[in-house]
This record gives structure tokens, C-alpha cells and sequence, in this order.
């Protein structure tokens, strides 16, 4: 708990470090077209604001990228995970990417799913306003770091009409996403070695105690959803992660194979659970080159 804590206070700084929008343009490529503090919900929450990044020289239908930040599902916000990845970020607008980060309530503000139902209004919002903005509605793909891996995974995974409504984006049963790539996201909530504690950050997610509510852990885990109609996903996760261990992310990608989805699987040697060692050129190179295979 120590440990999480000391982490939990640095994201929480780091996230506060970017919070004015003009600090995190600075990240991205000049003459980049920003869109900020959408309401997606039509409501004043904080959290239920998203922001679009378009491209210099954005084409009239652009694809999108949808950006969800880490953070435990209790800190963060829509600028955090962007200032360890610049080179990324630089990297997807020189190929013509649109990117859209999307703010979210917290355990702490709503139990699960609060947290797929924001996700899913914010893709809704992009979805229905895709014209307005340049957007190709038939090229969104989901892109999430820790937490937002895990909400990433949700997303994409369940949307396929085969679960609750509050997983599905209300625009259009039609709708589906390309791809998806999950940075080191937890995948089953009953494998954390805090799933006995209900004031774990998997704990407050849920409202309990993973192992004493296996129902709510199996319903807010993406391995329950894998099946054959899933997109394609890039799994990226730290050899030496000791916040979400790297077998969350071999077990997602185990399933996926086994439902004969598309999954590749990428452990990053030496690696924390975050951090500019998943912003080098190998592994920006094997994310443009998923996306360019899948988005095509």
C-alpha cells in the first residue's frame, strides 16, 4: 500500500503538472488544431470533458485515435501519460492521426461502470460529431495507458452486443472500433495481489473486495469479454512492472489467441509500469505500424 501510495502522489503531480491545456500543446506537432474541454455528457463536470488534437494539414475525414489515461481510476486526467510519449504523440500526427483524450469520474466520484458508461458517452460524442470535426467515423481505434489499458480493453472488448447496453456506444450497434492498444492495463481484477482489500484502487473501483465480490470483479475485468468478433490488439507491458504484472497482460493475450483474435503481444525488457522506456523507436514503429495494418 506504501508503495501504491508514493506512486499515487507522483501521477498525481505529474498529472497537475499538465493541466493547462498550453503546457501539453507544446507536446505536440506545430500547427496542431486543438479542440478543448468538450462537455461530451451536456453537463459541467470536470470529467466528463474531452479534447481533440487535429493533425496540421488534417485531410477531411481523419482518423482518430481515442487517448485514455492511466492513473488507478482515481487520479490523472485528460493530459496525463502524454509527457513520457511526445515522440508518439509527434510520431501518429505526422501520420495523419487524430487524437482525442477523454476525461472520466473516478472510483472515488462513481463506482464501475460509471467509468465505461463515461467512456462510452465521450465515444458516442465523437462519433455523432465526427463530420464536425473531420473525423472518419469508420477508423476509430482506442489507445490506453494502465487503467486507461484496462478501460481501453473494456471498451473495445465488450462492444459487441453481446453484453449490458451500458457498454455500448449509444450512436450505433453498427459501430465498431480497429483496434486497440492496451499499455501494460490490468485484465482481471482478482489477480492483484491487493484483490482482498476493498480500499485497493481495484477495490474502490468496484466498491469491494475483488475476491469478495467475484461477480463485480468478473463484470469490470476485459478477459470476460474476449470472443471472436473482437478487434485487433497491440499489448505493450513492462518486464519489471510491480504495480499490474506483466501476466495480466499475457493472460488478455492468451485469451485473445485462443478466440483467434489478432494479438501481439510486446514485453518491454527492464521496464517499469510507466515511463519514457515505452516511448522509443522500436515500440512507436510497432504501434504505427499496428495501426496503419488495422486502420487501413
Amino acid at each position: 500500500m506504501k508503495k501504491f501510495l508514493l506512486v499515487f502522489l507522483y501521477l498525481g503531480i505529474s498529472g497537475f503538472g499538465f493541466s493547462q491545456t498550453n503546457r501539453v500543446m507544446n507536446l505536440f506537432l506545430e500547427g496542431t488544431l486543438l479542440h478543448g474541454n468538450i462537455p461530451y455528457q451536456g453537463d459541467t463536470l470536470r470529467k466528463h470533458l474531452l479534447d481533440i488534437y487535429l493533425p496540421p494539414n488534417a485531410q477531411e475525414k481523419t482518423p482518430l485515435v481515442i487517448w485514455i489515461h492511466g492513473g488507478g481510476w482515481l487520479t490523472n486526467d485528460k493530459y496525463a501519460d502524454m509527457s513520457y510519449m511526445k515522440e508518439t504523440i509527434s510520431a501518429l500526427m505526422k501520420e495523419g492521426y487524430a487524437l482525442a483524450s477523454i476525461d472520466y469520474r473516478f472510483s472515488t466520484q462513481a463506482t464501475f461502470p460509471a467509468q465505461m458508461l463515461d467512456c462510452n458517452a465521450a465515444i458516442s460524442f465523437l462519433y455523432d460529431h465526427a463530420e464536425e470535426y473531420g473525423l472518419d467515423r469508420d477508423r476509430f481505434a482506442l489507445m490506453g495507458f494502465s487503467a486507461g489499458g484496462h478501460l481501453a480493453s473494456m471498451v473495445g472488448l465488450s462492444k459487441n452486443g453481446k453484453v449490458s447496453d451500458f457498454f455500448i456506444p449509444k450512436s450505433s450497434q453498427k459501430f465498431r472500433f480497429r483496434a486497440v492498444v492496451d499499455f501494460y492495463g490490468p485484465a482481471d481484477l482478482t489477480l492483484f495481489p491487493g484483490a482482498n482489500d476493498p480500499k485497493s484502487p481495484e477495490g474502490l473501483l468496484i466498491g469491494a473486495a475483488p475476491l469478495d465480490r467475484p461477480d463485480l470483479a468478473k463484470a469490470a475485468s476485459p478477459v470476460s469479454y474476449v470472443d471472436e468478433k473482437d478487434p485487433p490488439f497491440l499489448i505493450i507491458h513492462g518486464e519489471k512492472d510491480d504495480l499490474v504484472s506483466p501476466r495480466q497482460s499475457q493472460l488478455l493475450h492468451s485469451w485473445l489467441k485462443v478466440k483467434r483474435v489478432p494479438s501481439e503481444l510486446i514485453i518491454v525488457k527492464d521496464a517499469p509500469h510507466f515511463g519514457a522506456m515505452f516511448d522509443v523507436e522500436e515500440i512507436r514503429t510497432k504501434v504505427l505500424n499496428f495501426l496503419k495494418e488495422s486502420m487501413q
